[in-house]
């Protein structure tokens, strides 16, 4: 199969289907033909279900051929994230804990994307309860970058990004608390999408969830847009899931004349150099398209890290703290000690979380209202080795060691600058590919909408799509 039918968008696809130029089988050959031949080298997936998936690709095939109940995604394969509940099927969420756990039903999203038409051929891996920002546990190893091995694709969503962009699958779906679809989308040259809080409903497992979204990765604007329109929509599993649903459009409008907000730091990380240079260059792609892009102070601190902190910590213990005392020593130690730390805080400082929150948004607020949106990197290094220890507490940018917090865990978060947007949820956030660093490796820059705004954010990331694409750089694989 040609490079051409595994790089494949979705949107092309369905088209292709239509015309009668493309079967599905034909497609999903391709990827499998992909993943045999390159993912020994990555690591990307838990569980495969090859054979399933050709049988559902000839139903797409004949339900194209009789123009009968063609469904949104019919025949486009998707891989699904192992920590999110498929009902009957093996769903590990990366832990030998839950090595045998079979949901009895799927998460809304899921349900909703496989009900229109997309075919699950595998499952992507995930760091231990998706938390961290690399892709290995000890129930599934090391997950690897495309684009080099030697680096990791990111967490806690790296197995689907490093499909979607090796050209296993055409869509991924992910979860955001913390940037775990927008970091992974990043480091390897994808689309990521974090919706706002109440967009797409939540699991029932982590029910009013704000800081934790359900989101797609893919290879353009125009098929994250597609898998929106499955997705979106209030659902009974979820109160704070929103009416009405929202449709992106088809038809992206031009962004001429947009005032756009640019932070290179947020007001308090330390930037790689070589980050910053890509991404000012990929900021210039707005002036291009008739925008005027200002330079804007965020104003946040490390008031803004410590609250993150203390909610993945206090999320940890929640969702491991009962099984902590029989798996304590099976589990990945950054887990462990995320759980220990958890269950020492108190009721009071985890509520401090929200008057943080307050203080993030009574600076952000403003300048949301003057700009249509606001730009600033996805990380503020490039990406971390495959194998980082995030219990090393000797992370340097710049040359520069973080300087805060001396005890494990402590430093784990500071690289990466989509946290912060978790805890002001109600602002819909994309992940654009911004350009390669010298070693050859992918950056990507943040899109950042007004609360709820998610067309906004659309037609931004869809008007840079055209004047920056990206589709054309393919990892060395």
């Amino acid at each position: 199969m040609s490079d051409d039918l595994h790089y494949i968008t979705a949107t092309e696809a369905i088209e292709l289907f239509k015309a009668r130029k493309l079967s599905p089988v034909e497609l999903m050959q391709a990827m499998i033909e992909r993943i045999e031949a390159i993912n020994p080298q990555l690591n990307a997936f838990t569980y495969t279900f090859f054979e399933r998936a050709l049988e559902q690709a000839k139903a797409a095939e004949d339900a194209y051929a009789k123009a009968d109940n063609v469904r949104p995604l019919e025949g486009v394969p998707i891989v699904i994230k192992d920590l999110h509940a498929v009902a009957g099927e093996i769903t590990t969420m990366g832990s030998k804990a839950f090595a045998d756990n079979r949901p009895e039903k799927s998460a809304p999203t899921v349900d909703r994307l496989l009900k229109a038409g997309a075919i699950m051929h595998a499952r992507s891996t995930t760091p231990e309860f998706a938390h961290g920002p690399y892709c290995k546990s000890d129930l599934w190893g090391v997950s690897r970058n495309p684009w080099n091995t030697d680096l990791s694709p990111g967490g806690s969503s790296g197995g689907g990004a490093a499909a979607v962009a090796t050209g296993m699958s055409v869509l991924a779906d992910g979860t955001d608390a913390a940037g775990s679809i927008r970091n992974p989308a990043a480091q390897c040259g994808i689309f990521g999408y974090d919706p706002p809080f109440g967009r797409n409903p939540l699991d029932t497992g982590l029910p009013r969830e704000s800081f934790l979204h359900y989101g797609p990765m893919t290879r353009s604007v125009a098929d994250a847009a597609l898998m929106q329109n499955v997705t979106a929509g209030p659902h009974l599993d979820d109160a704070c899931s929103i009416r009405p649903k929202l449709e992106i459009p088809d038809v992206l409008e031009p962004i001429k004349g947009w005032k756009i907000a640019f932070s290179m730091d947020l007001g308090y990380f330390e930037v790689d150099e070589e980050v910053q240079k890509v991404t000012r260059q990929a900021a210039k792609a707005f002036e291009e398209l008739g925008c005027t892009v200002e330079e804007v102070d965020v104003g946040w601190n490390f008031s803004v890290l410590d609250a993150q902190t203390t909610f993945q910590e206090t999320l940890l213990a929640a969702l491991g703290g009962d099984i902590y005392p029989r798996w304590k020593y099976e589990m990945d130690a950054m887990v462990r000690v995320g759980i220990e730390r958890g269950l020492q805080l108190s009721a009071k400082r985890y509520y401090d979380i929200n008057f943080v929150r307050g203080k993030m948004y009574e600076t952000l607020g403003p300048i949301l209202e003057e700009y249509n949106v606001l730009l600033c990197p996805v990380l503020a290094l490039p990406s971390l080795p495959a194998v980082h220890d995030l219990l090393d507490t000797s992370l340097r940018i710049n040359g520069k060691p973080i300087t805060y917090g001396n005890q494990p865990g402590d430093k784990w978060l500071h690289w990466q600058m989509s946290y912060p947007f978790n805890m002001v949820p109600e602002c819909p956030v994309a992940a654009v590919p911004a350009g390669f660093i010298a070693a050859g490796v992918p950056i990507g820059m943040q899109i950042v909408g007004q609360t709820y705004d998610d067309i906004s954010v659309f037609r931004a990331a869809a008007d840079y799509e055209r004047v920056r694409p990206w589709r054309d750089r393919h990892p060395p694989m």
